[in-house]
């Protein structure tokens, strides 16, 4: 791997020094490089080999960061919004780093899980319309799912008159069509149109009252999550993501 300057590793690993805090700590003595205290911040090392300490911490090296988060509702996916709470502010500070956002989006009124990270080419190819990741979603209705939906939805149904959708996986929790069951059930897109979702079923002359994305890939939200909460990606599941 390339060597990068103190300054820039420091920025970068730490939560909300910036590239001047990190000249600071390096003024005042208290970086290690390998157990040698550096005070150049231009000081160059290899990320994946140095052992960097600041006031005796090791600073655990992370090229980028993947962090699952259970979005709760009332909470848009944007880096900054100047009305509405974003994903962001929900991050703890250890892990608030420049450059992280979120990997597609979920609707305010929705929750479930959001994709955080700062790995730019890894967003790209998730949200690129060729890559197809699938991601599914419980929903519950207003009125039990149409007997028709399911083929509807299978074979690539057209909304709003001309918006032609890819195949997409319909699943009804309930097998009585008297069960409330039948009001809930499990959809798999593999696109990423606006509001889609509840644009599909409106076409079928429902309407969503509950959306949660519980899989993103082959990553599944962690049911120990409340809403609201995060977790760093296990290295498997980062290869999953990887993998698509």
């Amino acid at each position: 791997m390339p060597e990068i300057r103190l300054d820039k590793f420091l920025a970068g690993q730490l939560p909300d020094v910036s590239r001047t805090g990190a000249k600071e700590l390096l003024k005042k003595g208290l970086v290690t490089v390998d157990g040698e205290t550096v005070k150049r911040y231009d000081h160059k090392l290899d990320p994946e080999k140095a052992v960097v300490a600041v006031s005796e911490k090791v600073i655990s090296y992370r090229e980028h960061l993947y962090i699952m988060l259970n979005k709760p509702a009332g909470v848009v996916c944007a880096v900054r919004d100047k009305l509405t709470p974003t994903v962001m502010e929900l991050l703890p500070p250890e892990l608030r780093r420049p450059g992280l956002f979120p990997a597609g989006r979920l609707d305010k009124d929705s929750v479930g899980f959001v994709l955080l990270t700062d790995d730019g080419e890894l967003a790209h190819r998730m949200l690129s319309p060729s890559s197809h990741v699938p991601k599914r979603y419980f929903v519950r209705l207003e009125k039990p799912v149409s007997d028709d939906a399911p083929e509807l939805f299978r074979s690539g149904m057209t909304i709003d008159e001309d918006e032609k959708c890819l195949p997409a996986e319909l699943e009804i929790c309930g097998c009585d069509s008297s069960s409330d069951h039948n009001m809930e059930c499990f959809v798999t897109l593999h696109e990423g149109k606006f509001h889609q979702i509840k644009r599909m079923f409106e076409a079928t002359g429902n309407s969503v009252v509950y959306l949660r994305r519980v899989r993103i890939g082959g990553v599944t939200l962690d049911d120990k999550l409340s809403e609201g909460e995060v977790r760093l990606l296990e290295e498997n599941e980062i290869k999953s993501l990887i993998s698509y």
